[in-house]
């Protein structure tokens, strides 16, 4: 019998639609995943979805088992959950995470699966991908016990590395962002919230995850002389202003990119991209991160959900989809 699955597809820039797909019998060495819940990043996805990958970096944003080419008809995503039906006896029943679009079942290499901690809900291990870039950016940072440090813009990314950053002794942390709203996820995570106007400077430390100009302009302005910015923010195909005279120079100030597509060379030589995604999930043992997940969607309805993502209208850090 043939096994079929049902993926949701960007036919064209804004505009999806749910396909049915034919999956292969599984070769030696591969699982059957059937699909318990996805997520949706507000970030690249949704700049995905509105067409807004530049065309030089269409090969540097493939995700690991995209279908179909930028800006579309591609399938894209890379946030799944779900539970192993069928391959190596070790993996069977065992709930796992993968990057793979959205998809009801799928097909993949054993080694593309990352098994769930028992201690971890399957609900909240989608946050896994986007923890995994937290991990990686604070590789790259290397905070100090005692640091004083913003994260500027409160979304998924710059939410996960404030609750990452809540756990070092002595740091001071504060989450800025101009939504007021922001101000119960900090809550939630046990850091501080502060208005871009009212953030407290004379920071060792800035992360600026808020893909704005204005947010990247403030973190510069936060920091004390020789500090550093670490820019996690992905811009897609808008160009940024940036204040690089003034006081710039004189105050010897950094601002250094940190991106997940390669292990930071902090810990290149000793950790592997596996090593990574099994630390993300271990440290998603936490349920404070269950404030990182604000609202959910089943399947059938991402065809209508995606825009509103997208054009802001459905306000979300990360949007689970069920299955």
């Amino acid at each position: 019998m043939k096994r079929t699955a049902r993926a949701f597809w960007l036919s064209s820039p804004g505009q999806g639609e749910i396909r049915e797909v034919d999956l292969p019998d599984p070769a030696e060495g591969e699982v059957v995943v059937r699909a318990l819940h996805s997520g949706v990043s507000r970030g690249t996805e949704t700049l995905v979805f509105r067409g807004g990958v530049p065309e030089s970096q269409y090969a540097a944003m493939r995700a690991p088992f995209q279908e179909g080419d930028f800006p579309g008809p591609v399938k894209y995503g890379y946030l799944s959950v779900g539970v192993v039906e069928e391959g190596p006896e070790a993996l069977v029943g065992r709930s796992v995470f993968c990057l793979y679009p959205h998809q009801t079942r799928y097909v993949v290499p054993a080694s593309a699966v990352t098994v769930v901690p028992d201690k971890v809900p399957a609900e909240r291990a989608v946050l896994a991908g986007t923890v995994e870039t937290a991990v990686n950016a604070l590789w790259d940072a290397a905070p100090l016990v005692g640091d004083r440090i913003a994260v500027v813009g409160g979304g998924m990314v710059g939410s996960s590395v404030a609750a990452l950053l809540a756990r070092f002794p002595g740091v001071r942390v504060e989450l800025v962002d101009a939504d007021p709203a922001r101000a119960r996820t900090a809550e939630a995570l046990g850091v501080d919230f502060a208005a871009p106007e009212d953030a407290l400077g004379d920071c060792d430390l800035v992360v600026h995850a808020s893909a704005t100009e204005q947010g990247l302009a403030r973190s510069l302005e936060l920091l004390r002389a020789e500090g550093t910015v670490l820019e996690l923010s992905w811009y897609g195909d808008r160009k940024v202003a940036l204040p690089l005279g003034e006081a710039f120079h004189s105050r010897r100030l950094v601002v250094r990119s940190s991106q997940v597509g390669t292990v930071s060379p902090a810990r290149r030589s000793s950790r592997t991209y596996a090593d990574r995604l099994a630390l993300a999930l271990d440290l998603l043992a936490d349920p404070a991160l269950d404030a990182l997940v604000t609202g959910e969607s089943g399947f059938e309805e991402l065809p209508e959900v995606m825009p509103k993502l997208a054009s802001g209208d459905i306000e979300a850090l990360c949007h689970r989809i069920r299955y």
